[in-house]
């Protein structure tokens, strides 16, 4: 890959229904530009020029693996648990470093990783 191209990412994730859909990544992610560019997809801007977005896609639903990095692993999932939105799981990877894994209704895995806590 070129270092010096700009990078843009759209990450998408099958889901079966759409408004079920928005309302659990709306908790997830909180206040963040979305759009909705047509009735079977929403986006999320997750930080400059990145995305996520869902699609109704009901065959594919339920297989998506999806990480994000995050600079404050702590407040998002904080942030997430009081919107309702709770780990399934937490991965770690020594120096600090983990994972912390939610489910959405249809089963996708999105992940959030950083650092947790100073160790």
């Amino acid at each position: 890959m070129d270092t010096e191209r700009e990078l843009d990412l759209f990450a998408g994730v099958a889901v079966t229904d759409l408004g079920r859909a928005v309302g659990w990544y709306d908790r997830l992610f909180g206040e963040v530009e979305t759009s909705e560019p047509n009735d079977v997809e929403r986006v999320w801007t997750v930080a400059e020029r990145r995305h996520v977005y869902v699609i109704v896609a009901p065959e594919h639903a339920g297989h998506a693996l999806v990480t994000l990095y995050v600079g404050n692993l702590p407040a998002m999932v904080d942030a997430a648990a009081r919107r309702g939105i709770h780990a399934e799981t937490e991965e770690d990877y020594g120096n600090g470093v983990h994972k912390m894994i939610y489910r959405d209704p249809d089963g996708n895995e999105i992940g959030l990783g950083g650092v947790l806590a100073a160790e």
